[in-house]
């Protein structure tokens, strides 16, 4: 499947943006902090993702006169390279923004352990996160506070389903309900079920619903699991045998660049499995749509999207640094991240708040309690410091699987050892 415009423009975790450069902005403030200099904050996103970062800025500078925040926006395709660069040259960001690759910063003593500060000023990040609290701990060291983070949900057609007599979809599907639906909601060559679970975070949510895991708990790859081997087979066979989900040709079909982000919208799909910004696309959508949470297979697991907040090591102003991320992961700033529809905030009494459940920029009544709902079955994923290397090997590995040439076995037998000799050789 062709990866989405949008997809790559919100997603979180991957960190993946569209930027024409470098922007500066400077939130100041006078008092005891001025002497110091401004904090520097680096992330990366959009002019979208500048607008609300800058504003949550301006709320903490409004609490905290004496702090200063310099926030750099750069483009994600040079943001670890220039983030690392900042770093080794003694003038990295203060704050930065990081996902999945975040242990390749820890696992080069590159950021700072956050356990102690955290402690300091009382911030119980399972209280206010849930399951992500902990999800950029590298060898049981927190090194970053969650920011954004939304689970994978179910985006639907209600017009189509109603219309086949289908029930909505819920967490409580099995695979064979899915398929079902699927199956039913399926008009060949013309319209599918399921827009497909060939990215990543899609086909995880599968393997760890099965029971498998991608990297087992001693940090070894373990995808040739019979359960991983078995959930990766599931989601090809959908496009491959039961011809329920589009094939790369049926997507080029489409259009250049469709994907499932454009083929829900499209209705071309009728089920959707996805990230928050797919509702970017919907809301001007002329037909019924809903959310839902994805359903459990075996038990409840779901990928999610976002990313957090950490302190370089070169930091100079550890305590203040501390203190406006606190603030900005605080209920009062992360509201304005759904306020502005950005993304979905890490606090989960946010995402359970009034503020959420009904944006005012949302015009259709849909149900976006699927995201809080979903929030407690997050599972996991390895972020090992071979972040980026691993997900190289894996398009690499799954590459003809995808195209119907081998099956999901062979795929992860061979995708098995690239790993093994990936992670030994890495250290």
């Amino acid at each position: 499947m062709p990866v989405d415009k949008v997809q790559m423009s919100r997603r979180g975790f991957l960190g993946l943006g569209v930027a024409a450069g470098v922007v500066t902005l400077t939130a100041c403030g006078s008092g005891s902090g001025s002497s110091s200099g401004p904090l520097v904050m680096t992330v990366w996103g959009g002019d979208a993702d500048r607008k609300t970062y800058q504003k949550r800025i301006d709320l903490l500078v409004k609490k905290y006169p004496e702090l200063k925040v310099k926030l750099q926006l750069i483009p994600s395709d040079s943001y670890p390279q220039k983030v690392q660069t900042m770093i080794a040259g003694g003038s990295g960001p203060d704050i930065m923004q990081v996902a999945e690759s975040v242990n390749t910063y820890s696992s080069k003593n590159q950021l700072l352990p956050l356990d102690d500060l955290a402690k300091k000023a009382g911030l119980d990040t399972e209280k206010r996160f849930g399951p992500v609290g902990s999800i950029y701990t590298y060898e049981d060291e927190l090194y970053a506070i969650p920011d954004r983070s939304g689970a994978i949900t179910v985006y639907y057609n209600k017009d189509l389903y109603e219309k086949k007599g289908i029930k909505a979809p819920t967490a409580d599907w099995t695979w064979d309900d899915a398929l079902d639906a699927f199956k039913e909601l399926t008009v060949p060559g013309k319209q599918w079920g399921y827009t497909g679970a060939e990215w990543y975070p899609q086909w995880w949510s599968l393997a760890y619903q099965n029971g498998g895991t991608i990297i087992d708990a001693n940090g070894r790859p373990a995808v040739d699991s019979d359960e991983v081997v078995e959930a990766l087979q599931w989601a090809g066979d959908l496009v491959f045998k039961h011809k329920v989900a589009p094939s790369k040709a049926d997507y080029a079909d489409m259009g250049s660049e469709v994907g499932g982000d454009q083929a829900f919208p499209m209705q071309k799909c009728a089920t959707h499995a996805n990230g928050f910004w797919v509702t970017a696309g919907l809301t001007d959508a002329k037909f019924a749509w809903d959310i839902a949470p994805i359903w459990r297979g075996k038990k409840q697991a779901v990928s999610a999207f976002g990313s957090g907040l950490a302190i370089s090591r070169t930091c100079k102003q550890r305590d203040n640094a501390f203190k406006a991320i606190d603030f900005l992961t605080s209920d009062a700033a992360q509201q304005q991240i759904i306020d502005d529809g950005e993304d979905v905030p890490a606090s989960l009494a946010v995402q359970q708040s009034d503020a959420f459940l009904k944006p005012a920029w949302m015009k259709t009544d849909v149900d976006m309690g699927a995201f809080a709902e979903s929030s407690g079955f997050i599972f996991r994923a390895p972020f090992i410091p071979e972040w980026n290397e691993m997900m190289s090997a894996i398009d690499a590995g799954l590459a003809d699987f995808w195209l119907g040439k081998e099956s999901a076995k062979k795929a992860l037998t061979g995708l098995q050892k690239d790993l093994e000799s990936l992670i030994k050789s890495a250290g």
